[in-house]
């Protein structure tokens, strides 16, 4: 039997999360948005929650397309606010239209948002060495910074909370615990 980290649970998507996402160091920028639209997307709520929806999301954010979603009129988001299958916030969904634009002129300025995103951690993972998840912080100077200069890019949804869960998803951090059999793997990438 794997160790992996407590909050995977027993749930079956948290675990598949868990094994073949969560940590593991991202560079697509497709996936990097999706990552980065659906962290905001779950501000007060459970991961699972959001986990259990991302297909409704892929579906109704044309597959996290930020070209198509940054022309996402007022009808649109209308009808967005009627899909029972993803989070019916106007202010996230707002959030995304307008995350879709500064993700755009991000790419536009630097290259790509992966060159953007990862000179917070000097284009390598933080590695961390948890014990336990208890240690791990909500965080850091490194989230704090980011959450800084996405909000003057134009970003919503971004504080310093949001951006180091966006870290950890992204494996711009390994928080796995030490123990767990993925932080081996992650750190020799």
């Amino acid at each position: 039997m794997k160790t992996r980290c407590k909050w995977a649970g027993s749930n079956p998507l948290y675990i598949k999360y868990h094994d073949n996402e969560w940590g593991f160091p991202l560079h697509d920028d497709k996936k990097l948005f999706e990552l980065l639209i659906l962290e905001g997307a779950q501000a007060g709520l459970s991961w699972l929650t959001i986990l259990k929806k991302r297909h409704n999301y892929r579906k109704a954010f044309k597959n996290f397309d930020p070209e198509i979603i940054a022309k996402f009129d007022s009808a649109i988001i209308e009808k967005l606010l009627s899909n029972k299958g993803i989070i019916r916030n106007k202010l996230k969904i707002k959030a995304a239209v307008q995350n879709a634009g500064a993700f755009l002129v991000i790419q536009k300025k630097f290259g790509s948002f992966d060159a953007y995103i990862w000179h917070f951690t000097r284009g390598k993972p933080i590695k961390n060495a948890w014990k336990n998840q208890k240690e791990i912080p909500s965080k850091t100077k490194e989230s704090i910074a980011m959450s800084r200069d996405l909000k003057k890019m134009g970003f919503k949804f971004v504080g310093p909370i949001i951006c180091y869960a966006f870290m950890q998803a992204t494996g711009m951090v390994n928080d796995h615990i030490v123990d767990c059999f993925r932080y081996q793997e992650i750190d020799l990438i």
